[in-house]
């Protein structure tokens, strides 16, 4: 048998619960709307513009067509890039540390300043003189699922010869 006592925490509890559920609710339709600053840079803007929205780049690249690639680091294991025009115009600004921008990369034709300039400096460079070859790792978040880090091998003469992703044990979360 259930005692009025019993209804009432019940109610209470309910109501309490309902009103939590709102509150997360509404922060979420805040936290959701908010615009990260690398979205609120439009096509078009200019570099005065790019800069007072993101602030100063970490790395800036000049590219053989005469266009710049600026490079942020965001929270998380994300680097974002803004691809300026010979104008001095955002062409585009994307994340750069996914596997689609990965695959981009030529085993056999990328040289260590091709990876430079379209990933940034990376994470973690490391030698292996048994092997002779230098190791890049970019640490980033694959598929918004999981950690992993991507490793580029570099041969003597700085030639890209193989790339291979493993899962990120030092970020296991």
């Amino acid at each position: 048998m259930i005692s009025t006592l019993s209804v009432g925490r019940v109610l209470t509890l309910g109501v309490r619960h309902a009103e939590l559920l709102q509150a997360l609710a509404a922060s979420a339709l805040v936290f959701g709307c908010a615009t990260p600053a690398w979205q609120s840079v439009p096509p078009g803007a200019s570099e005065a513009e790019l800069q007072a929205a993101l602030g100063r780049p970490s790395e800036v690249y000049r590219l053989p067509d005469g266009s710049r690639r600026w490079l942020y680091p965001a929270p998380g294991e994300t680097k974002w890039a803004v691809q300026i025009g010979p104008d001095g115009r955002v062409v585009s600004v994307r994340q750069m540390l996914t596997v689609e921008e990965f695959g981009m990369a030529r085993v056999g034709e990328w040289t260590m300043q091709d990876v430079l300039v379209h990933f940034g400096k990376p994470t973690d460079s490391t030698y292996f003189p048994l092997m002779r070859r230098k190791v890049w790792s970019y640490r980033f978040e694959e598929d918004g699922v999981w950690y992993s880090t991507m490793h580029f091998y570099f041969d003597p003469d700085g030639l890209l010869v193989l790339t291979q992703v493993i899962p990120d044990f030092l970020n296991d979360s």
